[in-house]
Formats: C-alpha cells, structure tokens, sequence
C-alpha cells in the first residue's frame, strides 16, 4: 500500500513539474534572459525540468522494482507458509497413528505376559528355586464336591469349569451378584484341599461378535473376566495372591463347535486350572 502511495505522489510531482516547465516558457511576463527573443524557453530552465523529470521517473522505477520483489517476496512466504501447515498435519496424524500402536501393543504385552505365567506354572523349576509336585493331585481332586461344576482330569492339572453365563453379564467383565454363591463354595474347598497348590484363573468365550461395552476383542473379555474371578477369590474369600494367577485365552480352544448356541455357551467358561506344583 505504502508502495502504491509513494507511486502515485511521485507521478503526480512529475506532472506537475512538467507544467510548471511548460507555463513558464509560455508566460508573456517572464523575463528573457541573454537576449532571448520575448516568449522563448530559457535553455538552462529546460534542462533542470528534464532532469527533475528524469530523476523523478528513476524513483518511480526504483519503487516498481522494489513493489514486485516485495510481491514476489509475500507470495513465497504464503508458499512456504502452506507448506508448514502441511507437514503440521502430517506430523499431527502420525502422531496420532502412533499413540494406537502404543496402546494395542502394551494390551498384546500383557496378554502374552498372562500366557508366559501360565506356562511358566507348569514347569518344575521357577526362578531359582525347586517346586515340589503334589503327588496326591488326583486323590485330592476326588474329594472335591461343587454340586454339578464338573472337575476333570487333564494329565497333570485338574480342571474345575466354570459357565461364564453363570458368573457375568452377556459380554462383559461385570460379575453377576449371585456369582458369588457359585464361587464361595468353590474358594471354600480349594482352600482346604489345596491350600499350597498354584491354580490358574483361566478365561475363555466363543467366536462371535462383541457389540458396545468396554472391550472390543475376544482376548480383553477374557482377560477382563479372569480379573474379576482373581480378585472375588482374593478378596472376598481370602485366597493367596500368590497362589493364583490369570491366563486370558480368548476364543482359543473351544470346547464344542462354535455352530450352535450350545457349542457357544459350552465355550464360554472360566477353568480353574489346579497343577501339582505348590507355590
């Protein structure tokens, strides 16, 4: 704007320098000098004129060059300007991209963590230290009692199955409030039989489809409802900590062909996992 100012004022003192040069050749009343004839332009007048003239008309230049630098000069910057916010997108939605990696490997990390435990359960040395087998697994196991839970032998591990119908509501981590009348008196025995023997929380459901609620895979449903079993036994009917652990199975190993409503109700179970190994 300041350019365009300058421009025009410039343009304007230039006119009217010319006309001033102009109307004083022409004037009647302006005195010749050196013997010039009446009305005649004086030579040295003429020359400052155009000089003016021609000094104002470089200025006038100077400015348009430097107005289309300025301009050339503005619209790189809206350029390099555009550029910047282009970069700040990408970066904002790598970011973004970045932060759900994160949060889906850390759910991976314990889920695979839950498995290591139950694997590392069967072994026959933990750490630095030897584990006695419980010998008596089976003879034990025959005296458990839990009116119509069926307890099964499964090589070296007893398994106590559990519905999850009967525990919590329809695809959630959330127990029933009667879930505790099924698993009180299952706490109640394992504390008497197997005071000393690790048993492992393991969860399992079927293939289908979860809608709403606070999980989105088979693995953090699981993984959510052993958590609630390990946390009724520990402190509501005061089991060791040290004596359970959880392994989230998903809808991994069914028991019955996911086909049928029954197939998919047989798989929805927790299994509490009883090994021969004390803790």
């Amino acid at each position: 704007m300041n350019c365009l100012l300058n421009h025009r004022c410039i343009t304007t003192l230039a006119a009217f320098a010319t006309l001033i040069v102009a109307g004083c050749s022409q004037n009647p009343y302006f005195a010749s000098q050196a013997g010039a004839p009446w009305g005649a332009p004086n030579q040295a007048q003429v020359s400052m004129g155009e000089a003016r003239i021609s000094e104002l008309s470089r200025r006038v230049q100077l400015l348009d060059d430097d107005n289309r630098q300025l301009q050339t000069q503005l619209a790189q910057s809206e350029q390099q300007t555009q550029v910047y916010r282009d970069e700040s997108e990408l970066l904002r939605r790598q970011l973004a991209d970045m932060s759900s990696q994160v949060q889906s490997n850390a759910i991976a990390a314990r889920e695979a963590e839950s498995k290591v435990r139950g694997i590392q359960a069967s072994t026959q040395i933990r750490g630095n230290a030897a584990i006695t087998p419980n010998t008596n697994l089976s003879q034990m196991a025959s005296r458990l009692n839990l009116g119509g839970i069926p307890v099964q032998q499964d090589g070296e591990v007893i398994r106590i199955v559990v519905p999850s119908d009967q525990l919590f509501q329809p695809g959630s981590g959330q127990l029933h409030p009667q879930a505790s009348s099924t698993l009180d008196p299952i706490a109640a025995q394992l504390r008497s039989l197997f005071p000393r023997n690790r048993i492992g929380i393991e969860g399992y459901t079927d293939n289908g489809p979860l809608y709403g609620g606070a999980v989105s895979s088979s693995h953090q449903l699981t993984a959510a409802q052993t958590a609630a079993v390990l946390d009724l036994l520990t402190r509501r009917s005061g089991m060791p900590a040290d004596q359970l652990f959880t392994v989230a199975q998903g809808s991994n190993n069914p028991r019955q062909s996911n086909q049928t409503a029954a197939g998919r109700s047989a798989n929805r179970r927790i299994e509490l996992v009883i090994y021969p190994e004390n803790f």
